[in-house]
Protein backbone atom coordinates (compact mmCIF):
# COMPACT_ATOMS: atom_id res chain seq x y z
CA UNK A 1 0.00 0.00 0.00
CA UNK A 2 1.04 3.59 -0.54
CA UNK A 3 -0.49 5.65 2.27
CA UNK A 4 1.57 8.09 4.30
CA UNK A 5 4.60 6.30 5.73
CA UNK A 6 4.49 6.51 9.53
CA UNK A 7 6.77 3.79 10.88
CA UNK A 8 9.64 2.05 9.10
CA UNK A 9 12.37 -0.45 10.01
CA UNK A 10 15.88 -0.13 8.60
CA UNK A 11 19.20 -1.91 9.10
CA UNK A 12 22.36 0.16 8.92
CA UNK A 13 25.52 -1.10 7.20
CA UNK A 14 27.15 -1.23 10.63
CA UNK A 15 24.40 -3.48 12.00
CA UNK A 16 24.72 -5.73 8.92
CA UNK A 17 28.48 -6.15 9.31
CA UNK A 18 29.77 -4.03 6.46
CA UNK A 19 32.61 -3.03 8.79
CA UNK A 20 33.47 -6.71 9.44
CA UNK A 21 36.28 -7.97 7.21
CA UNK A 22 34.98 -11.52 7.56
CA UNK A 23 31.39 -10.76 6.56
CA UNK A 24 32.33 -8.30 3.83
CA UNK A 25 34.84 -10.70 2.26
CA UNK A 26 32.10 -12.70 0.54
CA UNK A 27 30.88 -9.77 -1.53
CA UNK A 28 31.54 -11.47 -4.89
CA UNK A 29 29.51 -14.55 -3.99
CA UNK A 30 26.67 -12.31 -2.80
CA UNK A 31 26.50 -10.45 -6.10
CA UNK A 32 27.97 -7.10 -5.04
CA UNK A 33 29.74 -5.18 -7.78
CA UNK A 34 32.81 -4.36 -5.70
CA UNK A 35 34.11 -4.70 -2.14
CA UNK A 36 31.87 -2.80 0.29
CA UNK A 37 33.05 0.64 1.38
CA UNK A 38 31.63 0.88 4.88
CA UNK A 39 32.13 4.59 5.57
CA UNK A 40 30.49 5.65 2.31
CA UNK A 41 27.57 3.26 2.78
CA UNK A 42 27.04 4.33 6.39
CA UNK A 43 26.96 8.00 5.38
CA UNK A 44 24.48 7.29 2.59
CA UNK A 45 22.31 5.31 5.00
CA UNK A 46 22.32 8.23 7.44
CA UNK A 47 21.10 10.47 4.62
CA UNK A 48 18.35 7.97 3.81
CA UNK A 49 17.23 7.96 7.45
CA UNK A 50 17.26 11.74 7.49
CA UNK A 51 14.95 11.84 4.48
CA UNK A 52 12.58 9.34 6.11
CA UNK A 53 12.50 11.30 9.36
CA UNK A 54 12.04 14.54 7.45
CA UNK A 55 9.00 13.01 5.74
CA UNK A 56 7.45 12.38 9.17
CA UNK A 57 8.22 8.68 9.60
CA UNK A 58 9.43 7.06 12.81
CA UNK A 59 12.64 5.26 11.85
CA UNK A 60 13.43 2.08 13.82
CA UNK A 61 16.92 0.56 13.62
CA UNK A 62 17.24 -3.24 13.53
CA UNK A 63 19.87 -4.22 16.13
CA UNK A 64 23.16 -5.73 15.03
CA UNK A 65 23.62 -9.49 15.33
CA UNK A 66 26.21 -11.96 14.07
CA UNK A 67 23.63 -13.94 12.08
CA UNK A 68 23.15 -11.10 9.62
CA UNK A 69 25.05 -10.87 6.34
CA UNK A 70 25.83 -7.66 4.50
CA UNK A 71 22.60 -8.19 2.51
CA UNK A 72 20.59 -7.47 5.67
CA UNK A 73 20.67 -3.73 4.92
CA UNK A 74 17.91 -4.56 2.44
CA UNK A 75 15.34 -4.96 5.22
CA UNK A 76 12.32 -5.10 2.95
CA UNK A 77 12.82 -8.73 1.96
CA UNK A 78 12.63 -10.77 5.18
CA UNK A 79 9.09 -9.93 6.32
CA UNK A 80 5.73 -8.66 5.09
CA UNK A 81 3.28 -6.78 7.34
CA UNK A 82 -0.44 -7.53 7.06
CA UNK A 83 -3.48 -6.34 9.00
CA UNK A 84 -3.22 -9.45 11.21
CA UNK A 85 0.53 -9.40 11.81
CA UNK A 86 3.88 -10.03 10.20
CA UNK A 87 4.58 -12.85 7.75
CA UNK A 88 8.19 -14.02 8.03
CA UNK A 89 9.80 -14.88 4.72
CA UNK A 90 12.17 -17.72 3.82
CA UNK A 91 14.67 -16.05 1.49
CA UNK A 92 15.79 -17.81 -1.66
CA UNK A 93 19.32 -16.56 -1.03
CA UNK A 94 20.81 -18.85 1.62
CA UNK A 95 23.02 -16.26 3.33
CA UNK A 96 19.85 -14.35 4.28
CA UNK A 97 18.36 -17.19 6.34
CA UNK A 98 18.93 -15.42 9.67
CA UNK A 99 17.11 -12.23 8.74
CA UNK A 100 13.56 -13.45 9.34
CA UNK A 101 14.40 -14.44 12.92
CA UNK A 102 15.99 -11.03 13.51
CA UNK A 103 12.78 -9.41 12.24
CA UNK A 104 10.72 -11.70 14.49
CA UNK A 105 12.60 -10.79 17.65
CA UNK A 106 12.70 -7.07 16.92
CA UNK A 107 9.03 -6.85 15.98
CA UNK A 108 8.04 -8.83 19.07
CA UNK A 109 9.79 -6.17 21.13
CA UNK A 110 7.48 -3.66 19.43
CA UNK A 111 4.39 -5.81 20.21
CA UNK A 112 3.85 -6.52 16.51
CA UNK A 113 2.17 -9.96 16.23
CA UNK A 114 3.51 -12.69 13.97
CA UNK A 115 0.89 -14.10 11.60
CA UNK A 116 3.03 -16.95 10.29
CA UNK A 117 6.17 -18.06 8.52
CA UNK A 118 7.04 -19.43 5.10
CA UNK A 119 8.50 -22.93 5.49
CA UNK A 120 10.66 -25.29 3.40
CA UNK A 121 10.51 -26.22 0.56
CA UNK A 122 9.01 -22.81 -0.12
CA UNK A 123 11.12 -19.72 -0.68
CA UNK A 124 9.86 -16.16 -0.58
CA UNK A 125 11.22 -12.62 -0.43
CA UNK A 126 9.02 -9.59 0.11
CA UNK A 127 10.80 -7.77 -2.70
CA UNK A 128 8.63 -9.95 -4.93
CA UNK A 129 5.40 -8.69 -3.31
CA UNK A 130 3.41 -5.60 -4.27
CA UNK A 131 0.12 -4.70 -2.60
CA UNK A 132 -2.20 -3.45 -5.35
CA UNK A 133 -4.93 -2.69 -2.80
CA UNK A 134 -5.73 -3.87 0.77
CA UNK A 135 -7.19 -7.13 -0.54
CA UNK A 136 -4.86 -7.90 -3.46
CA UNK A 137 -1.15 -8.68 -3.42
CA UNK A 138 0.84 -9.38 -6.57
CA UNK A 139 3.66 -11.90 -5.98
CA UNK A 140 6.51 -12.39 -8.42
CA UNK A 141 7.35 -16.00 -9.33
CA UNK A 142 11.13 -15.75 -9.45
CA UNK A 143 14.37 -17.39 -8.40
CA UNK A 144 13.77 -15.86 -4.95
CA UNK A 145 10.07 -16.73 -4.56
CA UNK A 146 9.01 -20.14 -5.84
CA UNK A 147 5.60 -21.68 -6.53
CA UNK A 148 5.46 -23.23 -3.06
CA UNK A 149 6.13 -19.82 -1.55
CA UNK A 150 3.23 -18.32 -3.47
CA UNK A 151 0.99 -21.20 -2.37
CA UNK A 152 1.90 -20.70 1.29
CA UNK A 153 1.23 -16.97 0.97
CA UNK A 154 -2.27 -17.80 -0.27
CA UNK A 155 -2.84 -20.06 2.74
CA UNK A 156 -1.58 -17.48 5.23
CA UNK A 157 -3.71 -14.69 3.76
CA UNK A 158 -6.87 -16.72 3.14
CA UNK A 159 -8.46 -15.78 6.48
CA UNK A 160 -8.10 -12.10 5.58
CA UNK A 161 -9.73 -12.79 2.20
CA UNK A 162 -6.66 -11.39 0.45
CA UNK A 163 -6.25 -12.48 -3.16
CA UNK A 164 -2.70 -13.52 -4.05
CA UNK A 165 -1.92 -13.14 -7.75
CA UNK A 166 1.21 -14.65 -9.31
CA UNK A 167 3.35 -12.59 -11.67
CA UNK A 168 5.94 -14.52 -13.71
CA UNK A 169 9.35 -12.89 -13.84
CA UNK A 170 11.88 -13.19 -16.68
CA UNK A 171 15.09 -15.18 -16.48
CA UNK A 172 16.97 -11.89 -16.61
CA UNK A 173 20.62 -12.09 -15.49
CA UNK A 174 20.03 -15.60 -14.12
CA UNK A 175 19.60 -17.30 -10.74
CA UNK A 176 22.62 -15.72 -9.06
CA UNK A 177 21.39 -12.16 -9.64
CA UNK A 178 18.83 -10.18 -7.67
CA UNK A 179 15.70 -9.73 -9.76
CA UNK A 180 12.53 -9.12 -7.76
CA UNK A 181 9.11 -7.97 -8.95
CA UNK A 182 9.94 -4.67 -7.25
CA UNK A 183 13.04 -4.41 -9.43
CA UNK A 184 10.58 -3.95 -12.30
CA UNK A 185 7.75 -1.92 -10.77
CA UNK A 186 7.04 0.42 -7.86
CA UNK A 187 3.52 1.49 -6.88
CA UNK A 188 3.67 5.27 -6.44
CA UNK A 189 0.09 5.97 -5.38
CA UNK A 190 -3.32 4.36 -5.84
CA UNK A 191 -3.39 5.36 -9.50
CA UNK A 192 0.22 5.21 -10.74
CA UNK A 193 3.06 2.70 -11.07
CA UNK A 194 6.64 3.22 -12.16
CA UNK A 195 7.62 0.37 -14.48
CA UNK A 196 10.46 -1.14 -16.47
CA UNK A 197 8.00 -2.05 -19.19
CA UNK A 198 10.14 -4.28 -21.48
CA UNK A 199 11.01 -6.55 -18.55
CA UNK A 200 7.46 -7.08 -17.25
CA UNK A 201 5.39 -10.02 -18.47
CA UNK A 202 2.52 -9.17 -20.82
CA UNK A 203 -0.03 -10.53 -18.35
CA UNK A 204 1.37 -8.32 -15.58
CA UNK A 205 1.17 -5.20 -17.74
CA UNK A 206 -2.38 -6.10 -18.78
CA UNK A 207 -3.35 -6.63 -15.14
CA UNK A 208 -2.01 -3.22 -14.12
CA UNK A 209 -3.80 -1.51 -17.00
CA UNK A 210 -7.05 -3.38 -16.27
CA UNK A 211 -6.98 -1.92 -12.78
CA UNK A 212 -6.75 1.59 -14.22
CA UNK A 213 -3.16 2.24 -13.21
CA UNK A 214 -1.23 4.83 -15.15
CA UNK A 215 2.26 3.63 -16.04
CA UNK A 216 5.34 5.83 -15.92
CA UNK A 217 8.29 4.21 -17.69
CA UNK A 218 11.84 4.51 -16.41
CA UNK A 219 14.61 5.87 -18.59
CA UNK A 220 16.17 2.64 -19.86
CA UNK A 221 19.67 4.08 -19.55
CA UNK A 222 19.15 4.10 -15.76
CA UNK A 223 18.06 0.46 -15.41
CA UNK A 224 21.44 -0.59 -13.96
CA UNK A 225 21.26 2.15 -11.31
CA UNK A 226 17.90 0.84 -10.05
CA UNK A 227 15.70 3.60 -11.48
CA UNK A 228 12.54 1.53 -11.01
CA UNK A 229 13.09 1.18 -7.27
CA UNK A 230 11.29 4.18 -5.74
CA UNK A 231 9.70 4.42 -2.29
CA UNK A 232 6.30 6.06 -1.87
CA UNK A 233 6.21 8.32 1.19
CA UNK A 234 2.51 9.08 0.68
CA UNK A 235 0.84 12.27 -0.46
CA UNK A 236 2.51 12.27 -3.92
CA UNK A 237 5.94 12.26 -2.24
CA UNK A 238 8.62 9.82 -3.40
CA UNK A 239 12.13 8.86 -2.31
CA UNK A 240 14.45 7.94 -5.18
CA UNK A 241 18.14 7.59 -5.95
CA UNK A 242 19.92 10.80 -6.94
CA UNK A 243 21.78 8.85 -9.63
CA UNK A 244 18.61 8.49 -11.74
CA UNK A 245 18.00 12.09 -12.82
CA UNK A 246 16.20 11.29 -16.08
CA UNK A 247 13.65 8.97 -14.47
CA UNK A 248 13.24 11.34 -11.53
CA UNK A 249 12.45 14.14 -13.98
CA UNK A 250 9.74 11.99 -15.55
CA UNK A 251 8.24 11.45 -12.10
CA UNK A 252 8.37 15.18 -11.41
CA UNK A 253 6.53 15.88 -14.67
CA UNK A 254 3.93 13.29 -13.62
CA UNK A 255 3.09 15.40 -10.59
CA UNK A 256 5.25 13.85 -7.87
CA UNK A 257 7.47 15.50 -5.28
CA UNK A 258 10.71 13.54 -5.71
CA UNK A 259 13.20 13.57 -2.83
CA UNK A 260 16.58 11.93 -3.42
CA UNK A 261 19.64 10.59 -1.67
CA UNK A 262 22.95 9.25 -3.06
CA UNK A 263 23.07 5.46 -3.35
CA UNK A 264 26.18 4.61 -5.32
CA UNK A 265 27.58 2.40 -2.56
CA UNK A 266 24.60 1.50 -0.41
CA UNK A 267 22.23 0.73 -3.27
CA UNK A 268 23.85 0.26 -6.66
CA UNK A 269 26.73 -1.86 -5.36
CA UNK A 270 24.42 -4.44 -3.78
CA UNK A 271 21.46 -4.02 -6.19
CA UNK A 272 18.96 -2.72 -3.65
CA UNK A 273 17.20 0.63 -3.86
CA UNK A 274 15.04 2.75 -1.52
CA UNK A 275 12.23 0.21 -1.22
CA UNK A 276 14.73 -2.59 -0.55
CA UNK A 277 16.38 -0.59 2.25
CA UNK A 278 13.11 -0.03 4.10
CA UNK A 279 10.56 -2.28 5.77
CA UNK A 280 7.43 -0.13 6.18
CA UNK A 281 5.57 -1.22 9.31
CA UNK A 282 2.75 1.35 9.38
CA UNK A 283 1.11 3.57 6.80
CA UNK A 284 -1.85 5.88 7.33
Amino acid sequence: MVGTLQRVMVCSPGAAGWDSAQRASGWRELGFRHAPRFEVAQAQHATLCGELTGAGAEVLQLPACNELSIDAVYTHDASLPTDDGLILMRPGKSNRAGEAEAHREFCRSLDIPILGSIASPATSEAGDMVWLDPKTVLVGHSYRTNAAGISQMRQLLAAQKVEVLAAPLPYGPGPSACLHLMSLMSLLDEETALVDLPWLAVETVELLKSRGLGLVEIDASERETLACNVLSLGGKRLLALAENSQTNERLHHSGFDVRTFPGSELCVNGSGGPTCLTRPLLRA
